[in-house]
């Protein structure tokens, strides 16, 4: 490897590595000012310096793409150049690629801005077909549409971005003396990939490849003076394994990065207060972090910390109530080692992974809250500090104490980026180990608080100010302004016809006409103008064009997310559940949280018989949402039918956390059934185990539906129905039954239907029986003739009821259907009474 590689990587050289370069005389006199220049963050010296006006200029008058045309010089560059040994021209051209993609960064990401120009660097002879230079920004950022997603139209000089895309992937193959090619090749489709409006699977599989070539690189990390970039290195991997979906990948990355930080990082409880008036200390969530073993060696590998005086203010609450930070009632004992830079990003790495591996919710917010709180106590860097302020505006803007400094805080950290005082190489330190966002999408984020809070109108400038004509329309349909959304796109479609635009309008006009215009222009390239195509035929249920649409759109790009959730939605309204189980696999495959997409491949699965399968995919989606009380109810329902008796029990518990009343009488059937028939579940195990779990169950379900009978009687049968062999689980179904027979006499009209009444006849004998057995184990006489007694009055009643109202007018007999049964009242009643008169003798 050559030495100095190391060095670029990481952005600085040591003083004794200066010193070995000297003596050892590692460079070239070319590529040794070109890395001087590139260590003292002088990027755009590079670019003028004469070397890279001889390696991208020509003589030939050319018409072809500029793209291929810088391709084409810097290989003749590489093949052909006499005065240069082989290795030489390769260190040249990587150095060069490197700086465009750093002076690229500092340009859309940390500023301070930089005014170059691509004629400053690009040989005259490519400005000859172009009128001016926006033109050929134009024509760039056409050349740097990948996967039919379009990029960000206010990049600043495209033409950085693409001299870095030819020199770091087009001609990697040429620079075999530059091992740590593939490192910054990554780092390149980092920077790409947060241009384009969607993810791109092009850039995701360059990414997955160069991965794969850094760790079969053994000499980058092998001594304790790599240990720094090692981090860094699984860092910056975690970050493009989340950012396309791979979760597990992601979060295995930054384990890793974390086992070789040796932090021990925790949240734990502490004594604190977060008021000024709090009187008493009580538990406070905060972030313990510790480091194991000695303090870290090697620290001059480890960039050094800014002055404090160049980064960012972290802005005061200044609430009249709560307090700026928690104050700890015992400060010493969750003390914060001295962080280094790479530590530092470790942290803000885990706090990134469990913010998205966490369902949005108070307590998740309370708990970043805790990182960033740690992350804001040290000071130190740039981009680390950058990051923990976006976040903690993003988590602020919902409290009504915090919401002002979030204003505050944004508005500061968007206006940092034209600030000159802190230098580029202040701000690059472990640039590429934090997910520091562009600088317009901190501007967009402030104007989208302001859109929050009610300011329309000044959200609407800011908006208009960066060309993001989508979030412009919401401004202008929220104003009330209808017909000004669209004078606004066609003001600018008469500028220039771009696809991005057309869709647009098609949006604001809901006219398909438009979709198909940005469709013909991109050349059939545009998964936008499909999506958006399908989403209209979806609006107004044409679920077939819609389908269609949505096919072609994730043939393009595969990687859309909404595209395959809603094509699974498409797909379900046309009753193809093959179709939309496969949308949705592909959904939860790129989304492994998304809770509504499993609940809708589980809702694919019954309907393709496939039980067991929707039984796994809504376990996923209760991981993912333990809330919906939608999920646990088909949850509920696909537990019985798969046999799962135990988890239904459960299930049926948390309905009722989430839904008091909730009742399902079917379900509670199912269970009994199983319960009292002994019926063997999914796994083989008898259900008559789950008895206990039944009966606390149905004990919970009665205390709030109480006037049921049909869920009573079921209660009364877990404790066998009055045919058991224990005296308590008798006395207990006789309460049961008693208060289902009291729910039947309750409901309105039973005693004028026939039907109803013979079957309340049939249950008030059963009541009778159990009455007589249960007597029969009392020890006190005088509670067996009250329980007889109860029994003979309701029979009596009864009794009452059926002459009054089944009693034929004419001959005065009772109608002959309740012959019989009137009869076995009566007879029972004789029985009760003269048991009853047992009993009496016994006082």
């Amino acid at each position: 490897m050559w030495t100095p590689e190391l060095a670029v990587l990481r952005g600085f050289a040591t003083e004794a590595e200066r010193q070995q370069w000297k003596q050892e005389g590692t460079s070239g006199p070319e590529s040794g000012s070109f890395l001087q220049l590139l260590l003292e963050g002088s990027y755009k010296a590079i670019l003028l310096h004469s070397m890279t006006q001889n390696i991208l200029n020509s003589t030939m008058v050319t018409e072809e793409k500029i793209d291929s045309y810088l391709e084409k010089q810097i290989m003749s560059f590489l093949d052909c150049s006499t005065d240069l040994d082989e290795t030489e021209r390769q260190r040249l051209v990587f150095l060069l690629g490197v700086s465009s993609l750093q002076l690229f960064v500092q340009s859309n990401w940390t500023g301070p801005p930089v005014h170059s120009y691509p004629q400053d660097f690009l040989p005259s002879l490519s400005f000859q077909q172009f009128s001016e230079a926006k033109e050929l920004d134009t024509v760039v950022l056409s050349l740097l549409i990948l996967d039919g997603e379009s990029v960000y139209s206010l990049t600043s000089v495209p033409a950085l971005l693409l001299l870095a895309r030819i020199i770091l992937v087009n001609v990697r193959h040429k620079l075999t003396a530059i091992q740590s090619l593939p490192w910054w090749t990554l780092r390149y489709v980092t920077i790409h990939q947060q241009l384009l409006e969607e993810r791109s699977p092009q850039l995701f599989a360059l990414a997955e490849n160069c991965i794969d070539q850094v760790m079969k690189l053994e000499n980058l990390f092998v001594d304790d003076s790599c240990r720094y970039l090692a981090i860094q290195f699984h860092l910056e991997c975690a970050y493009v394994f989340l950012n396309y979906y791979e979760y597990k990948k992601a979060k295995d990355q930054f384990s890793i990065a974390k086992d070789i930080s040796r932090l021990q990082i925790n949240l734990t409880g502490a004594l604190g207060k977060r008021t000024r008036f709090q009187e008493n200390y009580v538990a406070q969530l905060i972030l313990d972090v510790r480091r194991e073993g000695d303090a870290p060696s090697w620290c001059e590998f480890s960039p050094a910390a800014t002055p404090q005086e160049y980064l960012i203010k972290n802005l005061e609450l200044n609430d009249d109530t709560v307090l700026n930070e928690i104050k700890l009632a015992d400060c010493e004992q969750f003390q914060v080692p001295d962080l280094c830079a790479e530590e530092l990003a470790v942290i803000l790495g885990v706090c990134t992974n469990f913010q998205k591996s966490n369902p949005v919710h108070k307590l998740t917010e309370e708990e970043l809250l805790a990182f960033t709180s740690c992350l804001l106590s040290q000071p130190k860097f740039w981009a680390i500090q950058t990051s923990a302020l976006i976040l903690r505006t993003k988590l602020e803007r919902g409290s009504t104490r915090r919401v002002e400094r979030a204003m505050r805080q944004t508005q500061a950290l968007a206006d940092q980026f034209e600030d000159k005082t802190t230098s580029v190489l202040e701000r690059l330190k472990v640039f590429y180990s934090c997910q520091v966002p562009p600088h317009w999408a901190i501007q967009r984020q402030l104007a989208s608080l302001l859109f929050e809070l009610g300011c329309t109108s000044s959200a609407l400038q800011i908006f208009e100010k960066l060309e993001m004509w989508e979030d412009v329309v919401i401004c202008y349909e929220r104003m009330g302004h209808h017909g000004k959304a669209e004078e606004i796109l066609r003001q600018e479609l008469e500028k220039k016809e771009t696809p991005s635009l057309y869709c647009l309008l098609g949006d604001v006009l809901r006219d398909h006409s438009f979709y198909d215009k940005a469709w013909e222009l991109s050349l059939h390239r545009s998964a936008r103008a499909q999506r958006s195509k399908a989403l209209l035929h979806l609006r107004n249920r044409e679920f077939q064009e819609c389908v269609v649409c949505f096919e072609r759109s994730v043939k393009i790009n595969p990687m859309q997310l909404g595209v395959w959730f809603s094509l699974g939605c498409a797909y379900l309204a046309l009753e193809d559940y093959g179709g939309s189980a496969k949308a949705f696999q592909r959904c939860v495959t790129l989304e492994p949280d998304n809770a509504e997409a499993w609940n809708n491949l589980s809702t694919s699965y019954i309907r393709l018989k496939q039980k067991v399968k929707a039984f796994r995919t809504l376990q996923e989606a209760l991981k993912c949402n333990y809330e919906h009380w939608q999920i646990w109810e088909n949850y509920i329902l696909t537990s019985t039918d798969v046999g799962e008796f135990s988890e239904a029990i459960k299930a049926y518990h948390r309905l009722l956390d989430l839904r008091d009343k909730y009742k399902d009488v079917q379900v509670l059937k199912i269970l009994v059934r199983a319960v009292v028939s002994g019926i063997t579940d999914r796994s083989g195990d008898v259900a008559t185990g789950l008895r206990g779990k039944l009966q606390e169950l149905l004990g919970r379900v009665t205390s709030r539906v109480t006037n049921d009978g049909e869920i009573w009687r079921l209660y009364a049968q877990v404790y066998g129905d009055g045919q058991s062999e224990k005296p308590e689980e008798n006395e207990k179904a006789f309460q049961y039954l008693s208060k289902a027979y009291k729910c039947d006499t309750q409901s309105s009209c039973w005693e004028k239907d026939i039907t109803s009444f013979k079957e309340v006849i049939q249950r008030a004998l059963g009541l009778a029986h159990v009455a007589i057995k249960c007597s029969e184990s009392k020890s006190n006489p005088q509670e067996a003739v009250q329980m007889l007694s109860s029994v003979r009055l309701h029979l009596r009643g009864l009794l009452s009821k059926a002459k009054q109202n089944f009693t034929d007018v004419a001959s005065g007999e009772i109608s002959g259907e309740l012959v019989d049964d009137v009869a076995a009242v009566d007879t029972l009643v004789q029985e009760l009474q003269d048991l009853s008169n047992q009993f009496r003798n016994q006082y």
